[in-house]
């Protein structure tokens, strides 16, 4: 079958079972978009290309897919590396394709010209620069596939305009082998036998679970070995929903905007079991004392992230479903029921500060409200910042909901485009998207796309005038000296919901909230709930 690259693109995409591209076109892409025109692949046009990432990542995240988004060369692919940074530090399925210059011009700085394969090379598993349009099959095929398997993650596509007008043969592949590129997934039995006799010899072990464990389907396996041992869970921010918020072995996020008795768990273990989760500085803030006093086990699909922020006595590297599933088989009954009563005495002990206050929202009492009035399987998508942190220990994951925020690269402007991708990835699912005011100024312009594409994303906006986790930071380490975190100057966000034809409230009682998340979850289309909190309202 003759075609040009173009179209040969979009049906690699058709092969792949791509239904939606996120994007924003411009002139060296523009061969491959009027490919699109004649495919069945849906094309979502966000109002900034980072915001095409975002959604490509609310919609993998979702749907259990590779996100797919597509971008021009130039400022259009550099606007685009935010996007894929934190994806790849979230370990986000991907593929990002960016047009680019006629390949005999590249180097030359031509007008939109940028090496963004150079460019994105830290934040991509992999990327690929097309100078043979032949190739363009099997480099999709290899993209997906690196894309999906062992730690998944973005991979990029640039391809030059002249490429896309070749014309070729076009055949797909029907397999990939990559030399060097074998993920180990099974897990190694000598080493699951190494951590059975460890569980079986410990008196206090804790589980931490990371967002690997989610990306892996295998949240069922963790909570059925976790029921079966009868062993705490604790998970990190990434790792919210790996099992039920009400379930009685879960004690909540660890870390740094953790709740205590997940940490105090933590420090008191001697067994510590931690299964697709990097360890990062906010999860646990002196590895190197912890890994002194505990015995660690370290189970992920990335032989790399073991050991590497914290010291390893048993690592073992597979994926998280099948090495519980193996696990469970293998580990015989055991008993830590006096290890039980202590760490659920610890989280009988949290205490959130609920008290309503005056003329203004307790945004923790709002997200429990939120979450009694949410289905089960409803997705709620936080932002950066106190706003992230409120949600975070507040919110109820019921079993088949999900809660996505951004996690190792913390980029303010997420919640919103990955809604969107989320709600594509599902449309009749409830998605909300909570986020504070200074965040809805990085990413509001993707209101139009919400109502371009008739979606019915909620969105909480938690106003406090400022950039409310760093005047904290300012408040509590620089005495008080607040310096640019002001949101003064900030526009009307009722008025701007009201020019996007989006219905939109606003509260300052804590007594009005339980009505209007009422009404904003009835309403069928899209809704901006504006809630008012104090400027100097703690994330703890």
């Amino acid at each position: 079958m003759r075609m040009t690259g173009a179209a040969a693109m979009v049906k690699c995409l058709e092969n792949e079972g791509v239904s939606v591209v996120f994007g924003y076109p411009g002139a060296t892409i523009c061969p491959f978009y009027d490919s699109l025109s004649h495919s069945s692949v849906r094309h979502v046009l966000v109002r900034q290309e980072q915001n095409a990432g975002h959604g490509a990542s609310g919609y993998a995240r979702i749907s259990g897919k590779v996100g797919v988004c597509a971008v021009t060369s130039g400022p259009g692919a550099t606007n685009l590396i935010t996007a894929l940074a934190t994806a790849y530090m979230d370990s986000i399925p991907m593929v990002a394709i960016t047009g680019q210059v006629q390949s005999d011009l590249l180097g030359r700085d031509v007008f939109q010209e940028a090496d963004i394969t150079g460019a994105a090379e830290p934040f991509v598993k992999h990327s690929y620069l097309i100078k043979d349009a032949t190739q363009i099959p099997r480099i999709f095929k290899e993209a997906f596939y690196i894309a999906s398997t062992g730690r998944p993650g973005p991979v990029l596509i640039d391809v030059p305009i002249d490429i896309q007008n070749t014309e070729i043969e076009f055949s797909y592949p029907s397999g990939v082998s990559i030399r060097g590129y074998k993920p180990n997934t099974k897990g190694h039995i000598v080493q699951m036998k190494r951590v059975v006799d460890a569980i079986i010899h410990s008196e206090r072990p804790v589980i931490c679970a990371g967002g690997g464990v989610i990306a892996a389907g295998a949240k069922r396996e963790l909570r059925e070995y976790a029921e079966k041992c009868g062993i705490p869970v604790v998970s990190t921010m990434m790792g919210i929903g790996v099992m039920a918020s009400g379930h009685p072995l879960y004690l909540g996020m660890l870390g740094t905007h953790g709740t205590w008795a997940a940490n105090r768990a933590i420090d008191a273990s001697d067994l510590l079991i931690i299964i697709g989760a990097r360890v990062g500085d906010r999860a646990v803030a002196t590895p190197g004392v912890l890994e002194k006093r505990t015995r660690v086990i370290h189970i992920d699909i990335d032989p790399a992230e073991i050991g590497k922020n914290m010291g390893t006595a048993i690592p073992l590297v597979g994926d998280a479903k099948h090495i519980l599933h193996h696990l469970y088989d293998m580990t015989p009954g055991t008993d830590f029921s006096q290890w039980l009563v202590q760490v659920r005495q610890w989280r009988e002990e949290v205490s959130f500060d609920l008290e309503d206050r005056e003329g203004y929202i307790n945004p923790r009492q709002l997200i429990r409200q939120l979450s009694a009035a949410l289905p089960d399987d409803a997705v709620v998508v936080s932002d950066v910042g106190q706003n992230q942190i409120w949600t975070a220990n507040n919110i109820n994951v019921r079993p088949g909901g999900r809660f996505l925020t951004t996690g190792g690269m913390g980029t303010m402007g997420y919640s919103l485009p990955a809604a969107v991708g989320a709600q594509f990835a599902d449309p009749g699912r409830a998605v909300v998207a909570v986020c504070g005011d200074g965040a809805f100024q990085m990413q509001m312009m993707e209101l139009a796309t919400i109502c371009q594409e008739n979606l019915s994303v909620k969105v909480i906006l938690m106003k406090n005038g400022s950039l409310g986790m760093i005047r904290e930071l300012q408040k509590n380490l620089y005495h008080g000296n607040y310096m640019a975190v002001g949101l003064e100057g900030g526009p009307d966000y009722i008025k701007i919901a009201g020019a996007y034809g989006i219905k939109a409230a606003s509260i300052r009682e804590q007594s009005q909230a339980e009505e209007a998340i009422q009404e904003m979850l009835r309403h069928p289309g899209p809704y901006l709930l504006q809630c008012l909190v104090r400027p100097d309202e703690p994330s703890h």
